[in-house]
């Protein structure tokens, strides 16, 4: 199923606490629009830019990237970007794409 984008905007456009795949901790969005989703922490900020995800749900749907959220954020830098990769599991995991493991399958 492809990334619909109004379905991210109405999920995240007003903010959202996103679990993390393991640690029990929660990412927070502060929001999104047509362009990005939006990360704020104490510590730093980050747009995850909608051209990204959408590229990593095409390459996850056509089997080029791992559904499994510990290969998935290595592939994700590999073909797409290295920007927040572990944020954009997080978040592609929270909308179905991933796996709902937290562990680290060994690819051979």
């Amino acid at each position: 199923m492809p990334l619909e984008w109004p379905r991210v905007m109405d999920r995240y456009a007003a903010g959202a606490s996103v679990p993390t795949i393991s640690g029990g901790k929660f990412l927070q969005v502060s929001g999104a629009d047509e362009a990005a989703i939006r990360i704020e922490t104490p510590v730093w900020e980050a747009v995850l830019e909608r051209a990204n995800l959408e590229k990593a749900v095409e390459l996850i749907e056509n089997g080029t990237i791992s559904i499994d959220p510990g290969l998935f954020v290595e592939d994700y830098m590999l073909y797409v970007s290295k920007v927040k990769a572990t944020s954009v599991a997080h978040i592609l995991r929270d909308l179905g794409f991933l796996d709902l493991t937290s562990t680290f399958t060994v690819r051979c």
